[in-house]
């Protein structure tokens, strides 16, 4: 049944992009005020600089080891395989024949230099939000990088997803370019934190839930990271990562160094506090904090944690918590000092229990920032503890000092224990 279900789906996407094939010329342009945007000057540059950290350019775009912007970077999809491309300025493997105009058409449409449509990993869903200016500034910084000579690597996805007519038909469902519009009811700094969370930042490419053809919902309402293996939890659900009840001056301290009164970040986003919001200025950061501040709470919704795990699965868990996690956690998950308190955390309660799974397993780690150089962290204990004990260890957390959530089991331990970490 399942099977004949996904044939349906993949007969009505293909005549989906028959229709989306008759309308392939169709594309929005603005045009640049001038080539002086784009010109090589300093100012160009530096504020093309900095947009490319805002907008966490290089994550994406250098391999680990490898060259700056030179591409490489493979990405696990449930479609198959992708590879981020060189954006280097070298003629013949880069971006290095490109005109500000094709730069341009890449972010807003997402087509290449050569027309051919570009794959949602690179997201252009947010990125066509940003204004042309911003563009032709990213151009000008892009084009004074060092050309590195890398081919770009091939990407390798399943049919019929690796049919361009295929990708006009999901365009034709998913996109629709446009340059994001102020409000003209809100302030300032509300809208440019709108257009930094929205378009260049394009949180709600973790933040956001994806159907099973990889697009986004766009609501921050939270999701599972593709196939990293960690849960970008919903920004607008107190329940989860809400924010609502937090003062601007905690998120901005949070978004620009990594940790925050009762908060830090691990994971994917330690990543982005690390390589791009910790350059950011303040008046950026607290313009973020007052737009993520507005979003309209919705309550996340909560999965049935079901009947409580047996006594003895939390008898084993809390030895294992003596063990291990009291001497800094506290002997009732209270916190000690740097150390977050495990009573009452959301991370520990969240219908997906992933992000616990792998903290056990894999270390906690904050960022190293210039607001906070020397984090505190939290060890690996995927080598001393068993599937079993960590799944004992999690439910515990999870059932203890007031929090109430579903059991862990040792399958879903062992499904991330040999997830890569990135």
């Amino acid at each position: 049944m399942k099977r004949r279900v996904t044939y349906v789906l993949l007969a009505l996407l293909a005549m989906l992009a028959i229709a989306a094939a008759l309308a392939w010329p169709r594309e929005e342009f603005i045009a640049s005020r001038s080539p002086a945007d784009f010109a090589p000057r300093a100012a160009n540059i530096a504020r093309g600089a900095y947009l490319a950290r805002a907008g966490d350019c290089m994550a994406c775009h250098t391999t680990r080891g490898g060259a700056p912007y030179a591409g490489g970077r493979a990405f696990d999809t449930p479609f198959g395989r992708l590879h981020a491309p060189n954006i280097t300025p070298e003629p013949s493997t880069g971006i290095g024949m490109w005109s500000a105009d094709d730069f341009w058409r890449a972010l807003h449409n997402g087509k290449s230099r050569d027309g051919r449509l570009l794959y949602p990993a690179f997201p252009y869903t947010n990125y066509t939000k940003v204004t042309r200016a911003d563009s032709d500034a990213l151009f000008a910084y892009m084009k004074s990088l060092p050309p590195v000579r890398q081919p770009n690597l091939p990407h390798s996805l399943d049919f019929p997803y690796n049919q361009q007519l295929t990708l006009a038909g999901w365009r034709l469902l998913y996109f629709k370019p446009g340059v994001q519009a102020p409000d003209p009811a809100r302030d300032a700094p509300w809208n440019r934190g709108a257009y930094l969370v929205e378009g260049l930042g394009h949180c709600s490419a973790c933040h956001s839930t994806r159907n099973q053809f990889g697009a986004t919902d766009d609501t921050l309402g939270g999701g599972l990271i593709g196939t990293l293996g960690w849960y970008a939890p919903a920004l607008t659900s107190n329940a989860e990562a809400g924010l609502g009840s937090w003062s601007e001056a905690h998120i901005v301290q949070l978004l620009g160094t990594g940790v925050a009164p009762g908060a830090s970040v691990t994971g994917p986003m330690a990543e982005v506090v690390a390589q791009s919001l910790q350059h950011m200025t303040n008046e950026d950061l607290t313009a973020m904090a007052r737009y993520l501040k507005s979003l309209p709470g919705t309550a996340a919704p909560q999965k049935d944690p079901g009947p409580p795990a047996p006594e003895k699965i939390m008898q084993a868990g809390a030895r294992l918590y003596g063990q291990h996690c009291a001497t800094c956690h506290g002997e009732r998950g209270e916190g000690k000092g740097p150390y977050p308190a495990l009573a009452g955390n959301r991370a520990l309660t969240l219908g997906e229990p992933v992000n616990a799974i792998r903290v056990v397993l894999n270390g906690g780690f904050p960022p190293g920032t210039g607001g906070n150089p020397r984090p505190y962290g939290m060890p690996p204990f995927g080598h001393v503890l068993e599937d079993a004990q960590v799944a004992d260890l999690v439910t515990f957390l999870r059932a203890s000092w007031g929090n109430r959530a579903a059991p862990v089991s040792a399958a879903q331990v062992n499904r991330y224990r040999n997830v890569p970490l990135d």
